[in-house]
Protein backbone atom coordinates (compact mmCIF):
# COMPACT_ATOMS: atom_id res chain seq x y z
CA UNK A 1 0.00 0.00 0.00
CA UNK A 2 1.60 3.28 -1.12
CA UNK A 3 1.72 6.60 0.36
CA UNK A 4 0.84 10.08 -1.42
CA UNK A 5 3.89 11.85 -1.64
CA UNK A 6 4.48 14.96 -1.72
CA UNK A 7 7.41 16.76 -2.54
CA UNK A 8 10.00 17.72 0.35
CA UNK A 9 12.65 20.23 -1.88
CA UNK A 10 12.31 23.67 -1.99
CA UNK A 11 11.30 25.39 -5.39
CA UNK A 12 14.72 26.20 -7.74
CA UNK A 13 15.83 29.30 -6.67
CA UNK A 14 18.45 31.20 -8.31
CA UNK A 15 21.24 30.49 -5.87
CA UNK A 16 24.07 28.17 -6.79
CA UNK A 17 22.59 25.12 -5.15
CA UNK A 18 19.68 23.63 -7.38
CA UNK A 19 17.31 22.67 -4.47
CA UNK A 20 14.36 20.80 -6.54
CA UNK A 21 14.33 17.30 -6.19
CA UNK A 22 12.09 14.82 -8.54
CA UNK A 23 9.15 17.39 -8.40
CA UNK A 24 8.30 18.17 -11.76
CA UNK A 25 9.30 21.45 -12.65
CA UNK A 26 6.32 24.12 -13.21
CA UNK A 27 6.18 25.68 -16.17
CA UNK A 28 7.31 29.69 -14.61
CA UNK A 29 10.72 27.84 -13.50
CA UNK A 30 11.07 26.70 -17.56
CA UNK A 31 13.72 29.35 -18.84
CA UNK A 32 16.20 26.61 -19.90
CA UNK A 33 17.36 26.65 -24.02
CA UNK A 34 17.95 24.29 -25.96
CA UNK A 35 21.43 25.23 -26.96
CA UNK A 36 22.10 24.89 -23.56
CA UNK A 37 21.98 20.82 -24.46
CA UNK A 38 25.25 21.03 -26.38
CA UNK A 39 28.14 21.87 -23.86
CA UNK A 40 26.53 18.71 -20.99
CA UNK A 41 26.36 16.29 -23.92
CA UNK A 42 30.18 17.54 -24.96
CA UNK A 43 30.95 17.52 -21.68
CA UNK A 44 29.48 14.20 -21.24
CA UNK A 45 32.19 12.56 -23.71
CA UNK A 46 35.53 13.68 -22.77
CA UNK A 47 36.70 10.58 -21.56
CA UNK A 48 40.24 9.34 -22.19
CA UNK A 49 38.57 5.94 -22.29
CA UNK A 50 37.77 6.70 -25.98
CA UNK A 51 40.35 6.79 -27.09
CA UNK A 52 41.81 3.45 -25.47
CA UNK A 53 38.30 1.97 -27.05
CA UNK A 54 39.40 3.40 -30.53
CA UNK A 55 42.66 1.98 -30.37
CA UNK A 56 40.78 -1.15 -30.09
CA UNK A 57 38.71 -0.73 -32.70
CA UNK A 58 42.23 -1.17 -34.68
CA UNK A 59 43.95 -3.64 -32.58
CA UNK A 60 41.43 -6.02 -31.53
CA UNK A 61 38.91 -5.63 -34.25
CA UNK A 62 41.18 -4.78 -36.94
CA UNK A 63 39.96 -1.86 -39.03
CA UNK A 64 40.82 0.58 -41.09
CA UNK A 65 41.00 4.08 -40.82
CA UNK A 66 37.74 4.78 -42.77
CA UNK A 67 36.05 1.63 -40.83
CA UNK A 68 36.86 3.27 -37.50
CA UNK A 69 35.46 6.64 -38.84
CA UNK A 70 32.00 5.28 -40.04
CA UNK A 71 31.70 3.21 -36.48
CA UNK A 72 32.31 5.99 -34.33
CA UNK A 73 29.48 7.75 -36.84
CA UNK A 74 27.14 5.40 -36.52
CA UNK A 75 27.97 4.95 -33.24
CA UNK A 76 27.10 8.52 -32.22
CA UNK A 77 24.82 9.02 -34.28
CA UNK A 78 22.79 6.40 -33.27
CA UNK A 79 23.50 6.00 -28.99
CA UNK A 80 22.73 9.74 -28.98
CA UNK A 81 19.76 10.39 -31.55
CA UNK A 82 18.06 7.80 -28.55
CA UNK A 83 19.39 10.60 -25.95
CA UNK A 84 17.77 13.31 -27.41
CA UNK A 85 14.66 11.59 -28.56
CA UNK A 86 13.81 10.80 -25.55
CA UNK A 87 14.70 14.10 -23.93
CA UNK A 88 11.85 14.79 -25.51
CA UNK A 89 10.11 13.36 -22.70
CA UNK A 90 11.83 15.62 -20.25
CA UNK A 91 10.15 18.90 -21.26
CA UNK A 92 6.96 17.68 -21.92
CA UNK A 93 6.83 16.05 -18.10
CA UNK A 94 9.20 18.56 -16.34
CA UNK A 95 10.67 15.62 -14.25
CA UNK A 96 13.91 13.69 -14.34
CA UNK A 97 13.52 10.28 -16.83
CA UNK A 98 13.16 7.99 -13.80
CA UNK A 99 10.28 9.86 -12.60
CA UNK A 100 8.64 9.81 -15.91
CA UNK A 101 9.60 6.18 -15.79
CA UNK A 102 6.67 5.76 -13.89
CA UNK A 103 4.06 6.88 -16.19
CA UNK A 104 5.41 3.73 -18.10
CA UNK A 105 5.97 1.23 -15.69
CA UNK A 106 3.51 2.08 -12.71
CA UNK A 107 4.36 3.35 -9.47
CA UNK A 108 5.30 -0.18 -7.96
CA UNK A 109 6.80 -1.93 -11.26
CA UNK A 110 9.18 1.08 -11.68
CA UNK A 111 10.83 0.05 -8.89
CA UNK A 112 12.25 -2.67 -10.74
CA UNK A 113 13.91 -1.33 -13.95
CA UNK A 114 14.92 1.81 -11.51
CA UNK A 115 16.59 -0.40 -9.46
CA UNK A 116 19.07 -2.29 -12.13
CA UNK A 117 19.67 1.49 -14.08
CA UNK A 118 20.89 2.57 -10.31
CA UNK A 119 23.04 -0.29 -10.11
CA UNK A 120 24.28 -0.09 -13.53
CA UNK A 121 25.38 3.65 -12.52
CA UNK A 122 27.28 2.63 -9.82
CA UNK A 123 29.38 0.56 -12.30
CA UNK A 124 29.81 3.43 -14.16
CA UNK A 125 30.43 6.20 -11.96
CA UNK A 126 33.16 3.44 -10.59
CA UNK A 127 34.99 3.06 -13.99
CA UNK A 128 34.88 7.09 -14.57
CA UNK A 129 36.42 7.45 -10.89
CA UNK A 130 38.97 4.99 -11.18
CA UNK A 131 39.53 6.56 -15.02
CA UNK A 132 40.14 10.09 -13.00
CA UNK A 133 42.46 8.60 -10.30
CA UNK A 134 44.57 6.96 -13.45
CA UNK A 135 44.74 9.92 -14.99
CA UNK A 136 46.05 11.93 -11.42
CA UNK A 137 48.71 9.60 -10.87
CA UNK A 138 49.82 9.67 -14.48
CA UNK A 139 50.23 13.45 -14.44
CA UNK A 140 51.81 13.12 -11.07
CA UNK A 141 54.62 10.68 -12.46
CA UNK A 142 55.22 12.94 -15.50
CA UNK A 143 55.74 16.29 -13.83
CA UNK A 144 56.83 15.09 -10.43
CA UNK A 145 58.15 11.32 -10.82
CA UNK A 146 56.53 10.09 -8.49
CA UNK A 147 55.13 6.27 -8.43
CA UNK A 148 52.01 4.82 -7.58
CA UNK A 149 51.63 2.94 -4.73
CA UNK A 150 48.69 1.77 -2.62
CA UNK A 151 47.83 4.91 -0.38
CA UNK A 152 48.50 7.22 -3.62
CA UNK A 153 45.65 5.00 -5.15
CA UNK A 154 43.59 5.96 -1.97
CA UNK A 155 44.14 9.69 -1.76
CA UNK A 156 44.03 10.54 -5.46
CA UNK A 157 40.62 8.79 -5.82
CA UNK A 158 39.19 10.22 -2.77
CA UNK A 159 39.94 13.24 -4.05
CA UNK A 160 38.19 12.54 -7.50
CA UNK A 161 35.31 11.22 -5.90
CA UNK A 162 35.38 14.18 -3.36
CA UNK A 163 35.32 16.78 -6.09
CA UNK A 164 32.75 15.11 -8.04
CA UNK A 165 30.27 15.08 -5.51
CA UNK A 166 30.93 18.35 -4.66
CA UNK A 167 30.17 19.78 -8.37
CA UNK A 168 27.16 17.35 -8.39
CA UNK A 169 25.12 18.17 -5.43
CA UNK A 170 25.44 22.01 -6.40
CA UNK A 171 22.94 21.02 -9.13
CA UNK A 172 22.01 21.56 -13.03
CA UNK A 173 23.25 25.51 -12.81
CA UNK A 174 26.81 24.22 -11.46
CA UNK A 175 27.35 21.53 -14.31
CA UNK A 176 25.77 23.90 -17.23
CA UNK A 177 28.53 26.49 -16.12
CA UNK A 178 31.38 23.80 -15.72
CA UNK A 179 30.23 21.89 -18.85
CA UNK A 180 30.55 25.26 -20.70
CA UNK A 181 34.07 26.27 -19.83
CA UNK A 182 35.34 23.01 -20.01
CA UNK A 183 34.19 22.33 -23.52
CA UNK A 184 36.32 25.26 -24.58
CA UNK A 185 39.19 24.08 -22.97
CA UNK A 186 39.06 20.76 -24.38
CA UNK A 187 38.32 22.17 -27.81
CA UNK A 188 41.36 23.99 -27.68
CA UNK A 189 43.44 20.98 -26.72
CA UNK A 190 42.23 18.88 -28.25
CA UNK A 191 42.92 21.10 -31.80
CA UNK A 192 46.33 20.84 -30.68
CA UNK A 193 46.55 16.78 -29.87
CA UNK A 194 45.29 16.60 -33.58
CA UNK A 195 47.73 18.87 -35.46
CA UNK A 196 50.51 16.92 -33.61
CA UNK A 197 48.89 13.93 -34.43
CA UNK A 198 49.04 14.72 -38.01
CA UNK A 199 52.65 16.24 -37.96
CA UNK A 200 53.89 12.75 -37.04
CA UNK A 201 51.68 10.03 -37.77
CA UNK A 202 52.65 7.30 -40.35
CA UNK A 203 49.76 8.01 -42.19
CA UNK A 204 50.65 5.75 -45.18
CA UNK A 205 50.36 2.98 -42.52
CA UNK A 206 47.39 4.17 -41.29
CA UNK A 207 45.42 5.07 -44.92
CA UNK A 208 46.57 1.96 -46.56
CA UNK A 209 45.35 -0.77 -43.92
CA UNK A 210 43.25 -3.46 -44.54
CA UNK A 211 39.80 -3.31 -43.35
CA UNK A 212 38.65 -5.66 -40.57
CA UNK A 213 35.70 -7.81 -41.23
CA UNK A 214 32.06 -6.79 -41.37
CA UNK A 215 30.98 -8.46 -38.37
CA UNK A 216 33.43 -6.83 -36.18
CA UNK A 217 32.63 -3.30 -37.65
CA UNK A 218 29.39 -4.12 -36.28
CA UNK A 219 30.22 -5.02 -32.93
CA UNK A 220 32.35 -2.17 -33.09
CA UNK A 221 29.39 -0.06 -33.06
CA UNK A 222 27.76 -1.88 -30.51
CA UNK A 223 30.75 -1.10 -28.34
CA UNK A 224 30.97 2.80 -28.95
CA UNK A 225 27.19 3.10 -28.46
CA UNK A 226 27.07 1.60 -25.43
CA UNK A 227 28.62 4.66 -23.51
CA UNK A 228 25.75 6.54 -25.11
CA UNK A 229 23.09 4.41 -24.61
CA UNK A 230 23.93 4.38 -20.90
CA UNK A 231 23.00 8.53 -20.88
CA UNK A 232 19.28 7.61 -22.33
CA UNK A 233 18.03 7.37 -19.01
CA UNK A 234 18.77 10.42 -18.60
CA UNK A 235 18.55 12.60 -21.12
CA UNK A 236 15.25 13.94 -19.82
CA UNK A 237 16.95 15.14 -16.73
CA UNK A 238 18.55 17.89 -18.68
CA UNK A 239 15.64 18.78 -20.51
CA UNK A 240 13.00 19.12 -17.97
CA UNK A 241 13.39 23.27 -17.23
CA UNK A 242 12.61 23.83 -21.22
CA UNK A 243 10.00 25.30 -21.75
CA UNK A 244 7.02 23.17 -23.76
CA UNK A 245 7.42 25.56 -26.77
CA UNK A 246 11.39 24.37 -27.51
CA UNK A 247 12.03 22.72 -29.93
CA UNK A 248 11.80 18.40 -30.01
CA UNK A 249 14.07 18.58 -33.37
CA UNK A 250 16.53 20.64 -31.74
CA UNK A 251 16.99 18.96 -28.89
CA UNK A 252 17.67 15.91 -31.06
CA UNK A 253 20.07 17.69 -32.75
CA UNK A 254 21.88 19.45 -30.60
CA UNK A 255 22.47 16.41 -28.53
CA UNK A 256 23.31 14.01 -31.31
CA UNK A 257 26.02 17.56 -32.84
CA UNK A 258 27.33 17.87 -29.14
CA UNK A 259 28.11 14.18 -28.52
CA UNK A 260 29.55 13.92 -32.09
CA UNK A 261 31.81 16.88 -31.71
CA UNK A 262 34.04 14.91 -29.36
CA UNK A 263 33.11 11.50 -29.63
CA UNK A 264 34.16 11.06 -33.13
CA UNK A 265 37.61 12.73 -32.94
CA UNK A 266 38.57 11.07 -29.78
CA UNK A 267 37.45 7.61 -31.35
CA UNK A 268 39.82 8.23 -34.44
CA UNK A 269 42.64 9.74 -32.56
CA UNK A 270 42.72 6.34 -30.66
CA UNK A 271 42.92 4.45 -33.95
CA UNK A 272 45.70 6.45 -35.35
CA UNK A 273 47.54 6.32 -32.19
CA UNK A 274 47.21 2.63 -31.91
CA UNK A 275 49.25 2.33 -35.32
CA UNK A 276 51.80 4.55 -33.71
CA UNK A 277 52.15 2.38 -30.76
CA UNK A 278 49.82 -1.03 -30.24
CA UNK A 279 50.63 -1.34 -27.16
CA UNK A 280 47.91 0.83 -26.47
CA UNK A 281 45.04 -1.11 -26.43
CA UNK A 282 46.94 -3.81 -24.10
CA UNK A 283 46.88 -1.23 -21.27
CA UNK A 284 44.65 -3.72 -19.05
CA UNK A 285 45.64 -2.23 -15.74
CA UNK A 286 46.23 1.62 -16.13
CA UNK A 287 44.38 3.03 -19.31
CA UNK A 288 46.02 6.41 -18.63
CA UNK A 289 50.18 5.45 -18.68
CA UNK A 290 49.91 5.40 -21.86
CA UNK A 291 49.18 8.95 -22.91
CA UNK A 292 52.49 9.43 -21.58
CA UNK A 293 54.15 7.29 -24.39
CA UNK A 294 52.16 8.63 -27.40
CA UNK A 295 52.48 12.48 -26.79
CA UNK A 296 55.71 14.66 -25.80
CA UNK A 297 55.22 16.23 -21.68
CA UNK A 298 54.58 19.48 -23.26
CA UNK A 299 51.06 18.15 -24.30
CA UNK A 300 50.37 14.92 -22.59
CA UNK A 301 50.19 16.71 -19.60
CA UNK A 302 47.37 19.32 -19.91
CA UNK A 303 45.52 17.14 -22.26
CA UNK A 304 45.89 14.84 -19.06
CA UNK A 305 44.42 17.15 -16.70
CA UNK A 306 41.99 18.72 -19.43
CA UNK A 307 40.29 15.27 -19.64
CA UNK A 308 40.63 15.19 -15.66
CA UNK A 309 38.44 17.57 -16.24
CA UNK A 310 35.97 15.84 -18.35
CA UNK A 311 35.82 12.85 -16.48
CA UNK A 312 35.13 14.30 -13.28
CA UNK A 313 31.88 16.24 -14.75
CA UNK A 314 31.19 13.07 -16.91
CA UNK A 315 30.38 11.34 -13.36
CA UNK A 316 29.39 14.66 -12.05
CA UNK A 317 26.46 14.46 -14.52
CA UNK A 318 25.65 10.71 -14.31
CA UNK A 319 25.86 11.31 -10.24
CA UNK A 320 23.27 13.79 -10.92
CA UNK A 321 20.82 11.96 -12.11
CA UNK A 322 21.57 8.66 -10.08
CA UNK A 323 20.27 11.43 -6.89
CA UNK A 324 16.66 11.25 -8.56
CA UNK A 325 17.16 7.81 -9.19
CA UNK A 326 17.49 7.18 -5.08
CA UNK A 327 14.81 9.82 -4.58
CA UNK A 328 12.49 7.61 -6.93
CA UNK A 329 13.34 3.98 -5.47
CA UNK A 330 12.42 5.91 -2.31
CA UNK A 331 15.17 7.09 -0.28
CA UNK A 332 14.37 9.92 1.71
CA UNK A 333 17.04 12.11 1.00
CA UNK A 334 17.22 15.62 -0.61
CA UNK A 335 18.76 14.80 -3.99
CA UNK A 336 22.44 16.44 -2.92
CA UNK A 337 22.63 14.05 -0.20
CA UNK A 338 20.82 11.04 -2.36
CA UNK A 339 23.72 11.56 -4.81
CA UNK A 340 26.18 11.04 -1.41
CA UNK A 341 25.28 7.26 -1.68
CA UNK A 342 26.60 6.93 -5.43
CA UNK A 343 29.82 9.05 -4.52
CA UNK A 344 30.62 6.31 -1.25
CA UNK A 345 29.90 3.04 -3.70
CA UNK A 346 32.15 4.69 -6.24
CA UNK A 347 34.64 5.30 -3.95
CA UNK A 348 34.37 1.50 -2.13
CA UNK A 349 34.48 0.24 -5.82
CA UNK A 350 37.13 1.73 -7.41
CA UNK A 351 39.23 0.82 -4.63
CA UNK A 352 38.57 -2.85 -4.98
CA UNK A 353 39.35 -2.08 -9.32
CA UNK A 354 42.75 -0.57 -8.47
CA UNK A 355 43.89 -2.46 -5.58
CA UNK A 356 42.77 -5.87 -6.25
CA UNK A 357 41.69 -6.27 -10.03
CA UNK A 358 44.18 -6.62 -12.91
CA UNK A 359 42.37 -5.99 -15.86
CA UNK A 360 40.45 -2.76 -16.39
CA UNK A 361 39.89 -2.59 -19.84
CA UNK A 362 38.44 -6.64 -20.48
CA UNK A 363 36.56 -5.69 -17.27
CA UNK A 364 35.33 -2.44 -18.81
CA UNK A 365 34.31 -3.73 -22.47
CA UNK A 366 32.47 -6.31 -20.44
CA UNK A 367 30.36 -3.94 -18.02
CA UNK A 368 29.68 -1.39 -20.98
CA UNK A 369 28.28 -4.61 -22.91
CA UNK A 370 25.66 -5.38 -20.24
CA UNK A 371 25.50 -2.03 -19.46
CA UNK A 372 23.69 -1.62 -23.41
CA UNK A 373 21.82 -4.56 -22.85
CA UNK A 374 20.29 -3.74 -19.33
CA UNK A 375 19.38 -0.08 -20.00
CA UNK A 376 17.59 -1.09 -23.68
CA UNK A 377 14.93 -3.34 -22.37
CA UNK A 378 14.17 0.17 -20.68
CA UNK A 379 14.49 2.06 -23.61
CA UNK A 380 12.12 -0.09 -25.88
CA UNK A 381 9.44 0.00 -23.20
CA UNK A 382 9.80 4.02 -22.72
CA UNK A 383 10.06 4.97 -26.16
CA UNK A 384 6.83 2.91 -27.33
CA UNK A 385 5.03 5.23 -23.99
CA UNK A 386 6.18 8.45 -25.05
CA UNK A 387 4.83 7.55 -29.13
CA UNK A 388 1.31 6.64 -27.56
CA UNK A 389 1.59 10.05 -25.67
CA UNK A 390 2.36 11.83 -28.66
CA UNK A 391 0.46 9.94 -30.86
CA UNK A 392 -2.83 10.39 -28.42
CA UNK A 393 -1.99 13.85 -27.55
CA UNK A 394 -1.82 13.11 -23.87
CA UNK A 395 0.86 14.80 -21.40
CA UNK A 396 2.30 13.43 -18.23
CA UNK A 397 0.07 14.03 -14.99
CA UNK A 398 2.44 16.48 -12.42
CA UNK A 399 0.30 14.88 -9.56
CA UNK A 400 0.07 11.48 -10.63
CA UNK A 401 3.68 11.30 -10.66
CA UNK A 402 4.25 12.50 -7.45
CA UNK A 403 1.35 10.24 -5.80
CA UNK A 404 2.50 6.79 -4.87
CA UNK A 405 -1.00 5.80 -3.44
CA UNK A 406 -3.67 3.99 -4.81
CA UNK A 407 -4.79 7.29 -5.99
CA UNK A 408 -2.28 7.87 -8.73
CA UNK A 409 -3.53 8.07 -12.17
CA UNK A 410 -0.40 5.39 -12.93
CA UNK A 411 -1.44 2.97 -10.33
CA UNK A 412 -2.40 0.74 -12.83
CA UNK A 413 -2.99 -3.12 -11.01
CA UNK A 414 -1.80 -3.26 -7.83
CA UNK A 415 1.14 -0.20 -8.77
CA UNK A 416 2.30 -2.35 -11.89
CA UNK A 417 1.87 -2.39 -15.70
CA UNK A 418 2.28 -5.63 -16.80
CA UNK A 419 2.37 -4.65 -20.06
CA UNK A 420 5.31 -3.12 -19.70
CA UNK A 421 6.80 -4.98 -17.38
CA UNK A 422 6.51 -8.35 -19.10
CA UNK A 423 7.95 -6.22 -22.09
CA UNK A 424 11.03 -5.24 -19.83
CA UNK A 425 11.39 -8.66 -18.36
CA UNK A 426 10.84 -10.74 -21.93
CA UNK A 427 13.33 -8.11 -23.87
CA UNK A 428 15.58 -8.09 -20.76
CA UNK A 429 16.26 -12.09 -20.86
CA UNK A 430 16.39 -12.58 -25.13
CA UNK A 431 19.27 -9.38 -24.79
CA UNK A 432 21.27 -11.30 -22.16
CA UNK A 433 21.19 -14.54 -24.37
CA UNK A 434 22.56 -12.45 -27.24
CA UNK A 435 25.48 -11.47 -25.08
CA UNK A 436 28.93 -12.76 -24.89
CA UNK A 437 31.72 -11.10 -21.96
CA UNK A 438 34.52 -12.26 -20.29
CA UNK A 439 33.16 -14.24 -17.87
CA UNK A 440 29.35 -15.00 -19.10
CA UNK A 441 28.15 -16.33 -22.46
CA UNK A 442 24.42 -16.57 -23.06
CA UNK A 443 22.93 -19.47 -24.99
CA UNK A 444 22.22 -17.75 -28.33
CA UNK A 445 25.72 -15.59 -28.45
CA UNK A 446 27.01 -17.75 -31.66
CA UNK A 447 23.64 -16.54 -33.56
CA UNK A 448 24.43 -13.86 -36.15
CA UNK A 449 23.22 -11.14 -33.49
CA UNK A 450 25.23 -12.06 -30.62
CA UNK A 451 28.20 -12.68 -32.82
CA UNK A 452 27.69 -9.12 -33.95
CA UNK A 453 27.19 -7.56 -31.12
CA UNK A 454 23.90 -6.51 -31.53
CA UNK A 455 22.44 -7.82 -28.23
CA UNK A 456 21.69 -4.07 -27.23
CA UNK A 457 19.58 -3.33 -30.65
CA UNK A 458 17.61 -6.67 -30.19
CA UNK A 459 16.53 -5.90 -26.56
CA UNK A 460 15.34 -2.66 -27.81
CA UNK A 461 13.69 -4.29 -30.98
CA UNK A 462 12.10 -7.20 -28.62
CA UNK A 463 10.90 -4.53 -25.49
CA UNK A 464 9.38 -2.37 -27.58
CA UNK A 465 7.28 -4.90 -30.19
CA UNK A 466 5.62 -7.15 -27.10
CA UNK A 467 4.78 -3.68 -25.56
CA UNK A 468 3.35 -2.54 -28.63
CA UNK A 469 1.27 -5.79 -29.34
CA UNK A 470 -0.03 -6.35 -25.44
CA UNK A 471 -3.32 -4.27 -25.24
CA UNK A 472 -2.65 -0.76 -23.82
CA UNK A 473 -2.96 0.08 -20.52
CA UNK A 474 -5.05 1.81 -19.16
CA UNK A 475 -4.80 4.63 -16.54
CA UNK A 476 -6.03 4.57 -13.25
CA UNK A 477 -9.44 7.02 -12.94
CA UNK A 478 -8.82 9.27 -9.30
CA UNK A 479 -10.84 8.21 -6.56
CA UNK A 480 -13.07 11.70 -6.68
CA UNK A 481 -14.15 10.24 -10.68
CA UNK A 482 -12.81 13.98 -11.65
CA UNK A 483 -11.33 14.49 -15.17
CA UNK A 484 -7.61 14.20 -15.24
CA UNK A 485 -6.07 18.06 -15.29
CA UNK A 486 -6.28 20.15 -18.60
CA UNK A 487 -2.70 20.47 -18.86
CA UNK A 488 -2.41 16.45 -19.13
CA UNK A 489 -4.93 16.43 -21.85
CA UNK A 490 -3.01 19.21 -23.65
CA UNK A 491 -1.31 17.77 -26.88
CA UNK A 492 2.48 16.92 -27.10
CA UNK A 493 4.96 17.60 -29.62
CA UNK A 494 8.08 16.80 -30.31
CA UNK A 495 8.71 19.38 -33.29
Amino acid sequence: MGTSTTSTSRPETEGAVETRGIEPVPDHERRGRVRELFPTWVAANISVLLLTMGASLVINNSLNFWQVLIVAAIASAVSFGMVGLLSVSGKWGGAPGAMLSRAAFGVRGNYFPGAILWVARFGWETINAVTGAYAILTVLHLVFGIEANNVLVVVTLLAFVACTFLVSGMGRKALNVCNKYSTYLFSAISVVVLVYLVATAPWSSILHKSPGSTTLMIAGIGTIAAGGISWVPTGPDFARYLPHSASGKKIVGTTISGAALVLIPMVLMGGVMAVSNPELASQNTDPMSFLGQVLPQAIAIPYLITALIGMMLINSLSMYSAGFTAQTMGVKLPRALAVSINAAISLIGGLFMMLVAKDFIGQFIAFLTLLAVSFSAWIGVYGVDMFRRRKLAVRYDSAGLMDTGRTSRYWYAGGFCWQAMTAWAVALAAGLCFTKVQWFAGPLATTWIGENGLGWAATIAIAAVVFAVLPAAKESVPASGAEAPAESRQRVEVG
